[in-house]
């Protein structure tokens, strides 16, 4: 039974990357079990072979690859069902995944280096930090591959009030119905520095605030202070410029 299951698990994994055919039970004609393997070991400093490992050694390897993905994603099936990716792009967002992210997640500290790859021009930890919260839905400090794609869906494909509504969720940073304008100037905040102090043209200091006020003169609709689910949709809906950014995520993948 114990082998039974692992069996399965290492099926599962390899039909995430397309290194296993599905209909046949076989390996991919375009890289061999063999191959998938080296690749994946090679991902982790801890353990670079020195000499390349043999056929022999596939039982071996299997259970080094068990041991040291600590968590494994649902099936291909499923997840095709659970969001708006095709078979095909699951398998490209996973093997991009599993390059960055071994171990099968990734903890916040992890998320901020990558992240920070991107904007080497500023400081983007604080912006990653509120993006790796809205991602962790389960709050237990670790992003599985579900947790990014189910978000990555919803970003990319979702419809516009489901995009709205993960962006409230973003700023909305203690989770309490509403948002308040220190909670969106913390936002603020974060997005200009991750966009670096050498930008053009030149942001000044009291952008952030001075943005949070426009925002707040749109969306505050009662003046109660706050911004709440139904105010926020309504406003993002009315505003021209947040629709057109809204839809230039279409199709990135």
């Amino acid at each position: 039974m114990k082998a039974k299951n692992r069996d399965q698990s290492l099926s599962d994994s390899r039909e995430l990357d397309g290194s296993y055919d599905q209909l046949t039970g076989n390996p991919s004609t375009s890289q061999s079990k063999k191959t998938i393997k080296q690749r994946f070991l090679k991902l982790l400093p801890c353990c670079k072979p020195s000499t390349t490992p043999s056929i022999s050694q596939s039982n071996v390897e299997d259970d080094f690859e068990l041991s040291t993905v600590c968590h494994r994603p649902e099936s291909m099936d499923k997840l095709q069902e659970q969001t708006k990716f095709t078979k095909k792009e699951l398998q490209v967002l996973y093997r991009g995944f599993k390059n960055e992210c071994p171990s099968g997640v990734v903890n916040e500290e992890n998320f901020k280096n990558i992240y920070s790859q991107f904007f080497p021009q500023g400081d983007s930890s604080m912006y990653a930090h509120f993006l790796f919260e809205a991602f962790d839905t389960n709050k237990n400090g670790s992003v599985s591959f579900e947790d990014f794609v189910f978000g990555l869906s919803i970003i990319l494909r979702g419809t516009i009030n489901d995009r709205l509504n993960w962006a409230f969720n973003l700023y909305d940073l203690n989770k309490d119905g509403c948002i308040t304008k220190e909670e969106m100037l913390d936002i603020m905040k974060s997005i200009y520095d991750m966009m670096g102090k050498y930008t053009y043209p030149t942001m000044q200091d009291d952008a952030p605030r001075e943005h949070v006020e426009s925002f707040f003169q749109k969306m505050d609709r009662n003046k109660d202070g706050v911004v709440t689910i139904d105010e926020f949709i309504e406003s993002c809906k009315k505003d021209e410029n947040i629709m057109q950014s809204m839809q230039l995520f279409d199709n990135v993948i």
